[in-house]
């Protein structure tokens, strides 16, 4: 197999976009805002670009979803430095958008990789988010009400199509002109049918500190009551004013809303109602199993009171006391997160083999690289149903400061991730791999064989196969990144030298 010109040679420096810039034939009109992870532009399409992405119904101009529809560009803030997780989370809602359709989500229409320009043009939803109502709240019991049946649907529909948000926040649901609630970001989102890529390299709880679940907490990405739970905590303070757990920074201060109960929404405000009350406290259970159960059966609530069968969370007026809380501490700490498959969580997918390629593409030689990548290709002929999970480790320093920019200004992050997918496109051409089956992930560890086989050991790996360099004396004393793998490994590893 010939091996293709190394294109990670030539990528140019980042270039800074402005009004005007054209992209993959769109068009950048107007900069709408600037967040801590992705600039947002208001754009047109001018032409066709050929190295952009387009949505399966974007094929033939009668089928352009582009037409009649306002446009937006989600461009990640890619500088060197930044957080790993959110390129990853780009990655993920790159992934995850096309995958869902429906009223409550933003139309998706077409993708940038990261070896030009990574983006993502969307429909623009023209209606408010809800974040401004944070600063009126307390608000008026009806327009809680209203604002809690609304968001309860759309996510009750998101969750039937297999994805739990896992960042639900007055700042990303906004509304259409017709009132109906917008599910947008969905970077640390978790799709049933697609590769949980967050899961899978980090090990920190991921969400927003004031309505992470407690599940999150424990590093359960998988259910959809954490929603519910976020939505309740919305909620609260829409009705009270106040968070029910304030704003924790550290994994600590969120573990508290394991054990320590919120203010009963009563008690800060007199005219809530016994039967919001009851709802809202339901939302904020410790164990999913004692919330609400989905988000029709919310949303049902909050439009018929009548309905709500009140019980002792309508009437409490005071939070646990030291014993209790006490009690609910000890038994908190060092619990385990449920692992079985929990009611309620959307269908699944036999999970499929998983075939991890672990590619040194900054050292390896081509011969190398060509000789894995022949027999990666091999294995996964042989398994139709195989998961293939490619891996590059950016290796960091134990001590002191990394240098995360490389000479042309190129996040070496970024450099990397693209060089792995260049690596891996003759495979995919090939063997035409549909999408969830082929992820690309790029570590930042200063042991690239513990990196290796810790990622395998957590993601349930069946088989490795790496490259293995030249032999040398230094290589057999130290013990080469192969050796080790071999060593501390629990599933099938297969070395190849070129």
């Amino acid at each position: 197999m010939d091996a293709e010109p190394d294109s990670t040679q030539n990528l140019a420096p980042p270039v800074p976009l402005a009004v005007g810039s054209i992209v993959d034939g769109w068009q950048l009109e107007e900069k709408l805002n600037t967040g801590g992870m992705a600039h947002l532009w208001r754009v047109s399409r001018v032409l066709s670009g050929d190295n952009a992405t387009r949505s399966p119904t974007g094929t033939s101009p009668d089928a352009d979803p582009a037409v009649g529809l306002p446009l937006i560009m989600k461009v990640p803030r890619i500088k060197g430095g930044e957080d790993p997780a959110s390129i990853v989370g780009f990655e993920v809602e790159q992934m995850i958008l096309p995958a869902l359709h429906g009223p409550h989500v933003p139309r998706f229409v077409a993708r940038g990789d990261f070896s030009r320009q990574p983006y993502i043009v969307m429909e623009r939803i023209e209606g408010p988010s809800l974040r401004p109502r944070l600063d009126e709240a307390p608000l008026a019991i009806d327009e809680v009400i209203e604002i809690g049946s609304r968001v309860a649907t759309a996510l009750h529909d998101l969750h039937r199509q297999h994805l739990v948000h896992l960042d639900v926040k007055p700042s990303n649901i906004v509304f259409r002109s017709d009132g109906t609630a917008v599910m947008v970001d969905f970077g640390l989102s978790h799709h049933d049918r697609l590769p949980d890529l967050l899961d899978e390299e980090f090990t920190l709880p991921m969400g927003t500190g004031p309505y992470m679940s407690p599940e999150q907490v424990q590093y359960v990405r998988d259910d959809p009551r954490s929603d519910l739970f976020a939505l309740g905590v919305m909620l609260y303070h829409f009705t009270t004013g106040q968070r029910p757990f304030g704003s924790p920074e550290s994994v600590r201060g969120l573990r508290r809303r394991l054990y320590v109960d919120p203010i009963p929404p009563r008690v800060l405000r007199a005219d809530c109602p016994p039967w919001l009350q009851e709802v809202i406290l339901k939302c904020l259970e410790v164990k999913p199993e004692r919330r609400w159960q989905s988000g029709a059966q919310l949303a049902l609530a909050l439009q018929d009171p009548s309905q709500v069968p009140l019980t002792a969370r309508a009437e409490r007026t005071h939070i646990n006391g030291v014993l209790k809380r006490l009690k609910r501490w000890f038994f908190a700490v060092g619990s385990e997160p449920q692992t079985a498959p929990v009611e309620g969580v959307a269908s699944r997918v036999m999970r499929s083999p998983i075939v991890m390629a672990a590619v040194d593409v900054d050292q390896a030689a081509n011969e190398l690289l060509e000789q894995l990548r022949e027999t990666v290709r091999r294995i996964v002929v042989t398994e139709p149903g195989v998961r293939l999970a490619c891996v590059s480790v950016m290796k960091t320093a134990r001590i002191g400061m990394d240098d995360l920019m490389d000479r042309t200004g190129q996040s070496r992050h970024v450099r990397q991730l693209v060089g792995l997918k260049h690596w891996a496109r003759p495979i995919s051409k090939q063997l035409n791999l549909e999408e969830g089956r082929l992820t690309f992930h790029v570590l930042e560890a200063p042991d690239p064989a513990a990196a290796i086989v810790e990622f395998a050991a957590r993601n349930q790996v069946d088989h490795i196969v790496m490259g293995a360099r030249g032999n040398s004396t230094l290589r057999r004393y130290l013990g080469s990144v192969s050796s080790q793998v071999v060593a501390q490994s629990d599933c099938t590893v297969t070395v190849v030298r070129a």
